[in-house]
């Protein structure tokens, strides 16, 4: 009856059939009919308050007809009615809103981490395998054997020149490497010193952190310079000196610091690839080891999509060109696109994986839900009787399902990013995707939408009378 007075106080009229007295007292106007007659009617005593109520209402109509109000105006009012009442209703239920956000946060946070972590992990591989470029390939000779001993196969000048000429080639550079003694004052040390030609800096993807690199001149003149790796220059500069235009010996050849590679990780293993000497290379075959045959080749190539086509351009060349196929081609570009589809479908795979918990985080919502419904059937009785219809009833229900997904989504969010971070501090490759992220919360709020609709759906259907009879 409050209800009921409220709705006549807001202009509404209400007409209200029954046979009980003093409920019937309560109006403003009674007419008491007995088979089909009006036998009592206390408007006469009312009518000055009928009338005022009739003013009212029309007025009130007159104004709504007459106003600029656009129906989506309504939309929005209704939709904003309809959120408060849901935000009512979860703060109503605390803990089993609680309960129910439970699943939704666990599975966002749980696709945002897998996510996070499998592209980290697939960057991380990623970079260790790019030590050297990923468009990078090396081509070395195999172990040949005679009848009466091993014989080591070389590469040679004309190799590099036939590799040089194929489609898809950035930058051919040979390398001619061995282990020396290198020294500076009182400290020998033994290392790798390698002859290069002015390209390895590009073929490698290798930049100075100091000085300068050598050139096409000092190549020709047999020039003595060297630049050095890292690790080389911890070792012979402990002093903490500057390296740059200070002599050194290798194998008690002296040459001339004019560059320090920049660091880098990797390598495969236990190797430092820090550990070298780097000079030209015809300075290093004339002076340090006395043949100009590389021990491998690099090679730059420009588009990675095709780094398996040219692979096999290389090797065939060689074939023709060396007239034997006695060279092998380790193929990083083709092993770091392979690898990198491999990591992408792991990511992917774990992503899927976490997504069942929010799956199971929707049955989770759809079976609060039907136990709402079940709860409140004769509150939604009430409301279909004072005029709501099953349109609102259904964007009541429904609206509840995604709000409780929207806070639990946020929520996962947020829990996902912390998480994340603290994995990161424990030095755990994790990288942070914004698709990732709004993917999650998405898939929480449609989580929302599918698994609540079937309970707002029933809600609507429901039979005001039989609504109205429940206990």
């Amino acid at each position: 009856m409050v209800l009921l007075h409220e709705l006549a106080d807001a202009g509404h009229t209400v007409i209200l059939i029954t046979h009980d007295r003093s409920v019937a007292a309560q109006a403003r106007r009674v007419i008491e009919i007995r088979d089909g007659q009006i036998v009592g009617d206390s408007g006469r005593a009312v009518e000055f308050q009928a009338k005022s109520a009739s003013s009212v209402g029309t007025a009130y109509t007159s104004s709504y007809q007459n106003s600029s109000i656009s129906p989506r105006a309504v939309l929005w009012a209704e939709l904003r009615d309809a959120l408060r009442a849901a935000w009512r209703v979860m703060a109503v239920n605390r803990f089993r809103t609680a309960l129910t956000l439970l699943g939704i946060v666990i599975g966002v946070a749980s696709v945002i981490v897998m996510l996070a972590v499998g592209t980290g992990s697939q960057q991380k591989v990623m970079a260790d395998m790019a030590t050297f470029g990923a468009k990078a390939m090396y081509v070395s000779a195999m172990q040949g054997s005679s009848r009466d001993q091993a014989a080591p196969l070389t590469l040679a000048d004309t190799d590099t020149d036939a590799i040089r000429q194929l489609p898809n080639i950035q930058t051919v550079a040979p390398y001619i490497e061995g282990r020396l003694v290198v020294r500076r004052g009182n400290i020998d040390h033994q290392t790798e010193v390698g002859g290069a030609t002015t390209d390895l800096s590009e073929a490698l993807s290798w930049p100075l952190a100091e000085g300068v690199w050598f050139d096409a001149a000092d190549d020709l003149r047999l020039a003595k310079v060297a630049i050095l790796g890292q690790s080389v220059r911890k070792v012979l500069f402990a002093d903490g000196s500057n390296p740059l235009g200070q002599d050194i010996l290798v194998e008690g050849v002296p040459f001339q610091v004019i560059g320090v590679l920049a660091a880098k990780g990797g390598g495969g293993g236990d190797e430092d690839v820090n550990e070298r000497v780097v000079v030209p290379f015809a300075s290093a075959s004339a002076r340090l080891y006395g043949h100009p045959h590389p021990g491998w080749i690099s090679v730059l190539i420009r588009d990675m999509a095709q780094a398996s086509a040219t692979g096999d351009a290389i090797l065939a060349a060689l074939a023709q060109s060396r007239r034997a196929k006695d060279v092998r081609l380790w193929n990083q570009a083709e092993s770091i696109r392979v690898q990198g589809e491999t990591e992408r479908t792991m990511a992917l795979m774990l992503g899927l994986i976490a997504a069942i918990s929010l799956v199971v985080g929707g049955i989770g919502v759809m079976n609060v839900m039907l136990m709402t419904v079940r709860e409140r059937t004769r509150e939604i009785g009430i409301r279909m009787a004072t005029g709501a219809r099953q349109r609102d009833i259904l964007r009541q229900f429904l609206t509840e399902a995604v709000l409780v997904t929207v806070v639990g989504g946020a929520i996962g969010v947020l829990v996902g990013l912390a998480l994340g971070g603290v994995l990161r501090v424990f030095g755990v490759p994790v990288v942070f995707s914004l698709t990732a992220i709004v993917g999650a919360f998405g898939c929480a709020v449609a989580t929302g939408v599918i698994f609540g609709f079937m309970p707002a759906q029933r809600a609507a259907g429901l039979d005001p009378v039989v609504a109205l009879a429940s206990e």
